[in-house]
């Protein structure tokens, strides 16, 4: 009786509607003000004021059995968000997020069931070389999540954009993101390599994460 009242009770989203479409089209989607600017305001906020308080530990590359920091590779900083203790800037962010998993569930029967987070902020001359974003002894990531937090002056020549490779018609085709305020770029974990190129000017502030199934 339950699932009939959510069937009877679920109204189509126009936005993750189009979320689906492209990831079904490209396996990949751009949002951009998937978050408002005042919402963009409060996450980078939260993110600073714990930066400041030197909470971030240097990025590493593998998962928790495999864990190493190579900053040849990488050399972002980052922070991993508890929902359960999140802030009312990061409540914000948990309940579009879930929101969203929600919606995917119920018409794409992905089975998400679990999701990870974290700030990342990418100083001046780092970057994250080409990558995939799955491990050889964990493939549970199913979508990938990345949340811009820069300032509204953030500048195309500060670099720091997301390159996602695409193969088109036997052809690797680039594709380069900008870090824009509020924009959202979600991606198939197992199927598209990407990087983050060499930040050239100021910081590049993000949240970072994956959507899992298992």
């Amino acid at each position: 009786m339950d699932e009939l009242f959510d069937q009877l009770e679920f109204i189509e989203n126009p936005l993750y509607e189009s979320i689906i479409e492209d990831l079904l089209e490209q396996q990949y989607s751009v949002v951009d003000n998937f978050f408002s600017a005042e919402e963009v305001f409060l996450l980078r906020a939260s993110l600073l004021d714990k930066y400041e308080e030197d909470k971030f530990k240097k990025a590493a590359i593998g998962n928790k059995f495999e864990e190493q920091i190579i900053k040849s590779i990488r050399g972002d900083f980052v922070l991993w968000i508890d929902e359960k203790n999140s802030n009312s800037a990061e409540k914000l962010f948990f309940n579009k997020i879930n929101s969203l998993i929600d919606y995917l569930n119920k018409t794409c029967f992905l089975g998400i069931l679990h999701k990870e987070f974290h700030y990342a902020i990418y100083p001046e001359g780092t970057f994250y070389k080409r990558h995939l974003d799955t491990f050889q002894n964990d493939d549970r990531r199913k979508l990938s999540f990345v949340c811009y937090l820069n300032d509204e002056d953030w500048k195309n020549e500060n670099g720091g954009e997301l390159v996602i490779y695409k193969d088109e018609n036997g052809v690797e085709v680039p594709k380069n993101l900008y870090p824009l305020p509020g924009r959202v770029v979600i991606f198939e974990s197992q199927l598209l390599e990407h990087e983050v190129k060499t930040v050239l000017a100021s910081e590049r502030y993000s949240i970072t994460g994956w959507l899992k199934t298992r």
